[in-house]
């Protein structure tokens, strides 16, 4: 396996996670996956609540496994006084913080930004949140569903005038809060490195969702109406569609520039014309119905080998069950196994595009590692046991 460029570009960056659930955690894996040392604190009782969804093996959650290698964990309860100061004593260690509290916990808890940088002015705080840290809604409730409702992401999917299509994964999780956070965090990294200071980032995942329309925002300016299946790229050109073949699979099929169309209707025996890439709607739908007919001869694998010979933008739609095998991912290694630890034996992982980390830990078992963070970050042994 090839090891990763970036696989040692955080070492020696403490990072303590104080998230649960999705956006936060997949964050800090990702930044685990490039060395920084990431240590879970979790709460002693229930810990992540990732961690009792089913499916799972060895009684851990599947998404769990999945999200939190090479991480540790330190089992801590914030509302006690004692260990509110022990997690302050941390921070002046520390160089990252990250939390997915609802706005306004962390002030609670006697953590607000404020205490975090008068103990260690470099500390770097990466607050998620639905909505923001401020505005009418920060205190509003929420999931992935009403974040990319309320960013216009939710209203761009779907069939032309009907209901709004439901995205198979989380948008706003990942796209808008995981990876904005990330990208935030290394940014303050750098600065911090020229001016000698912390911040606090305030990661909306509303915000961060609406961010990916900004394409369709700049058509907007101009006059255009942006609208679920009318727009070029989400269902407004037989061109650009996805087709059901004779096995009932689906093709992607992405011939947009007159080069790729051109190849695709000779290889298919279907007369080219460029002119169809920008036809109304009506002829438009004469051609997506020429082209469901043709498609609708063969199967997918057949498909796939006759029009694989040939540059025209068109792929089978993988289930999810058939990636790992995919010779694609096969030969760019994309998966790889962990040894989930005694119980759950090897686990399936999906590397980043930023490469394959270096023999990452197993995903931890709540306070796993408790002790032996507790010593590192200077804890007396008589400290350590107070905690019990």
């Amino acid at each position: 396996m090839v090891a990763s460029p970036l696989a040692d570009a955080l070492t020696g960056i403490r990072v303590l996670d104080l998230s649960r659930l999705l956006p936060g955690p997949f964050l800090t894996m990702v930044l685990a996956d490039m060395g920084a040392d990431v240590v879970k604190i979790e709460d002693p009782r229930v810990g992540d609540y990732l961690r009792a969804l089913p499916p799972g093996k060895g009684g851990i959650a599947g998404r769990f496994l999945a999200i939190n290698r090479g991480k540790r964990s330190l089992a801590l309860d914030l509302k006690n006084p004692v260990a509110r100061d022990a997690f302050l004593e941390m921070v002046r260690k520390a160089d990252v913080v990250v939390e997915t509290f609802r706005p306004g916990v962390m002030v609670k808890l006697g953590l607000s930004y404020e205490t975090l940088a008068a103990a260690n002015p470099k500390i770097v705080l990466c607050s998620i949140s639905g909505f923001g840290q401020t505005g009418p809604y920060a205190d509003r409730a929420g999931h992935d569903l009403n974040y990319i409702a309320l960013a216009g992401v939710l209203a761009m999917g779907g069939e032309a005038d009907g209901t709004p299509g439901m995205p198979g994964v989380q948008i706003a999780d990942l796209a808008g809060g995981s990876l904005w956070g990330a990208t935030a965090i290394l940014g303050a990294l750098v600065g911090r490195h020229r001016t000698g200071k912390g911040a606090h980032l305030d990661i909306s995942m509303t915000e961060g969702a609406l961010a990916l329309l900004a394409a369709e925002i700049g058509n907007m300016d101009c006059g255009a109406r942006p609208t679920r299946g009318k727009e070029t790229l989400n269902g407004g050109v037989a061109g650009y569609s996805v087709y059901k073949t004779k096995d009932d699979r689906y093709l992607a099929v992405g011939a947009l520039e007159p080069k790729f169309w051109i190849a695709l209707n000779t290889t298919i025996g279907r007369p080219p014309n460029v002119a169809e890439i920008v036809g109304k709607p009506a002829d438009q739908a004469k051609t997506r119905g020429e082209l469901a007919a043709i498609f609708a001869t063969k199967t997918a694998a057949e498909w796939n080998e006759i029009l694989g010979k040939h540059d025209c933008c068109v792929e089978v739609i993988l289930e999810t069950g058939e990636l790992p095998d995919h010779p694609l991912h096969r030969a760019r290694e994309v998966f790889f196994t962990i040894d989930g630890g005694e119980g759950v034996g090897p686990v399936l992982q999906v590397r980043t595009p930023l490469g394959t980390p270096t023999n990452p830990g197993p995903p931890p078992r709540l306070g796993q590692h408790s002790k032996a963070v507790l010593a590192e970050y200077g804890f007396t042994p008589e400290q350590i046991a107070a905690f019990g």
